[in-house]
């Protein structure tokens, strides 16, 4: 897709004037890892006021995968403590129950986030999509300007590029002037993508998005309304692709539960 350099970015439609945002939001460390503490419009307003005032940003969601892959890896560990993390799925949920005492106010997975904050900041942006297929992010473009079409959706490139390609891929998306920019190449290589071409591709937010695109254009179901709301959508991927994901969720789970009661009895 081509970019429109002539068309205005960043803008907010209600020029209602200067706005009084938060600053930060608060914090719990959860295995090593900071993660905010907020309901889906609190996230919402803070990242509207980054954009606000030009401060660059980086978004991830974690969760326990995600955790114990940061564990492992201290590249991926230093990248996501430059990131704003919000908490993903029901694992960081009982590890903050555990070592807080309470759960977070909300689960804010990016499948359920990007789509919200696309309907409902208040400003309008330029965003771009890094990963997936060209025909997958062809129909998550259709379903995104169905769903907030006040965005200029103005780049794609697919997640299957080489190493000597990185450079002409951070000037695409500089030259498109993206405000937003979606990576969804997979943790730890979305982490680490951004860790090493933020600053360069000049965006003011990045969110590290993961399987967002096979949900949103349709590629892979979603669970059931009442199993999320259950917070056992694993299940359903786990039913759906046993092979893939066995070790994930079944050894996985366990491994982040054995690292929050470590941290649980150090705690005491």
């Amino acid at each position: 897709m081509s970019a429109m350099p002539n068309k205005p970015r960043l803008t907010d439609p209600t020029n209602a004037g200067p706005v009084r945002e938060n600053t930060a939001l608060p914090t719990r460390d959860i295995l090593g890892i900071s993660v905010s503490v907020a309901t889906t419009q609190q996230a919402l307003q803070f990242l509207d006021g980054r954009l606000q005032i030009k401060a660059p940003t980086e978004v991830s969601f974690l969760n326990a995968n995600g955790s114990n892959l940061a564990a492992a890896d201290p590249l991926l560990a230093s990248a996501l403590r430059r990131h704003v993390i919000f908490n993903d799925g029901i694992g960081v949920d009982i590890a903050s129950r555990v070592l807080y005492g309470s759960a977070f106010p909300e689960n804010l997975n990016g499948t359920d986030f990007m789509p919200y904050f696309l309907r409902n900041t208040r400003h309008v942006l330029r965003i771009f999509i890094l990963g997936g297929h060209a025909e997958v992010i062809q129909r998550v473009f259709d379903e995104f300007r169905r769903l907030a079409p006040q965005h200029q959706y103005v780049g794609s490139h697919h997640g299957f590029f080489r190493t000597n390609e990185i450079p002409a891929i951070v000037d695409l998306i500089k030259r498109a002037q993206t405000d937003v920019l979606l990576v969804a190449l997979g943790t730890p290589l979305q982490e680490l993508w951004l860790a090493d071409h933020f600053s360069a591709t000049q965006c003011r937010l990045a969110f590290c998005v993961g399987g967002l695109l096979d949900f949103v254009s349709g590629a892979k179901p979603r669970a059931p309304v009442w199993l999320r709301r259950m917070r056992l959508e694993w299940i359903f991927r786990l039913m759906l692709e046993p092979r893939r994901m066995w070790r994930r969720y079944l050894l996985g789970n366990v491994r982040f539960l054995g690292r929050v009661a470590r941290a649980a009895v150090t705690r005491k």
